[in-house]
């Protein structure tokens, strides 16, 4: 191994350490007025962040799982349902959609943005689909009616948001963003003329706060964005039991509330958030110039004009994955992969009977990506160091790395 120190992956215990004192003080807070569940905390995160992702509402949850299982059934998603996502992100979107009792069926992605490819979504509502006599659009593959599709914004880069939410309006589709990875991240709309947030272009959307997350709680957390009204309140009782009011159960709900400690972390951070994703973008930009000047061997991320990403991961692409992350473990320095198996292939959904080839951008893309280190705090030497090795691996020299 190198002599170097190592550079991990992600870096959790430095953002906390630099802000102990004031996440120290909510733990004491809720100590002195015992609001565990619930309250204060719990509001003022909520207004914080519907402020934050610029909508009307926001509702804190258990997690991102729970926000976007709770956003598919307040806006309507019934058992029975066909809903639309893409095969390459991490599960909980599929089993958010199997979770209210609807059917995930796949789209394609974007082999640049690896997020949904709206042509390919369009190409699935024309030939995949049918009306039924009521003009109900009806999957052929399950014979089911289509209700929704959820776009996913995945490692921080936001969707072609525009172009999507045109089909759906064509085809009579709810939009619900799963918006997990995108915290800040952004959307220029040309029907709109202007920037959108992630999070406030679908009916809903949901956001997890993983700790490893831009925006990322010490526990388990998530909240649902939403314009409508009617749609935050159902979450809310969604969330707590189903209750309209206290031992009034409208309907039957779950325990899917977030602690208030949580949403107190979760408030102090939030105010650090811009200035967070600020520096994940200019270390992205130094990747970007560092690899591209190298001529590195490796595909960097593709950001469109159209899209602000925030960079929750930096993914490459390499030939050799598993050399090039091997080479980088002997160095020291922590890589991940952000996902090896597409969902279609997941033994999870083998009752779907899809096979290999039938998502081929998908299964190629995951067997590439390669996560390199990505957090507010990684230094510019430490970037150098990750792509001279890189250089190393793919057998250059480092004296090509621009200074």
């Amino acid at each position: 191994m190198s002599s170097h120190s190592r550079i991990p992956f992600l870096d959790l215990v430095t953002p906390h350490v630099e802000l102990e004192r004031e996440l120290t003080e909510v733990f004491r807070r809720a100590l002195h007025n015992a609001g565990f569940i619930g309250g204060p905390m719990v509001e003022e995160f909520e207004r914080a962040f519907a402020d934050f992702c610029d909508v009307r509402y926001a509702v804190g949850v258990s997690s991102g799982t729970d926000a976007l299982r709770f956003a598919l059934a307040a806006c309507g998603v019934h058992p029975g349902a066909v809903v639309l996502t893409a095969p390459h992100t991490f599960i909980a979107t599929s089993e958010a959609i199997s979770q209210v009792g609807a059917i995930p069926e796949f789209v394609d992605i974007d082999e640049r943005s690896y997020n949904m490819d709206p042509k390919k979504l369009g190409e699935y509502l024309e030939s995949n689909c049918k009306k039924n006599a009521s003009g109900q659009l009806v999957s052929l593959r399950s014979n089911r009616p289509v209700a929704a599709v959820v776009p996913v914004h995945l490692y921080g880069q936001m969707a072609d948001m525009d172009a999507i939410v045109e089909l759906a309006q064509r085809f009579n589709l709810i939009v619900i963003e799963d918006a997990c990875q995108a915290h800040g991240a952004e959307y220029f709309s040309p029907r709109q003329n202007r920037w959108l947030k992630a999070g406030s272009i679908g009916r809903a959307a949901a956001f997890s706060f993983y700790p490893g997350k831009n925006l990322g709680a010490c526990g388990e957390a998530g909240a649902a964005t939403t314009n409508g009204e009617g749609i935050a309140a159902k979450i809310k009782m969604l969330r707590d039991h189903g209750q309209a009011k206290k031992y009034h159960h409208d309907i039957e709900g779950y325990n899917g509330r977030i602690d208030s400690i949580q949403a107190g972390l979760l408030h102090v951070k939030l105010r650090y958030l811009s200035k967070w994703n600020t520096l994940r973008r200019e270390r992205a930009a130094e990747y970007n110039r560092l690899l591209s000047a190298a001529d590195a061997g490796v595909t960097p991320p593709y950001e469109p004009s159209w899209s602000k990403a925030i960079y929750h991961l930096y993914v490459v692409r390499c030939d050799n994955r598993e050399g090039l992350m091997s080479h980088l473990k002997n160095a020291g320095i922590g890589t991940g992969i952000h996902y090896p198996i597409p969902l279609h292939l997941q033994k999870a959904y083998a009752s779907m009977h899809y096979r290999v080839g039938d998502f081929p951008v998908t299964e190629k893309v995951a067997g590439e990506i390669v996560s390199l280190p990505m957090f507010p705090q990684l230094t510019h030497e430490e970037q150098a160091r990750v792509v001279e090795e890189i250089l190393a691996f793919t057998g250059q020299s480092v004296a090509r790395l621009p200074s």
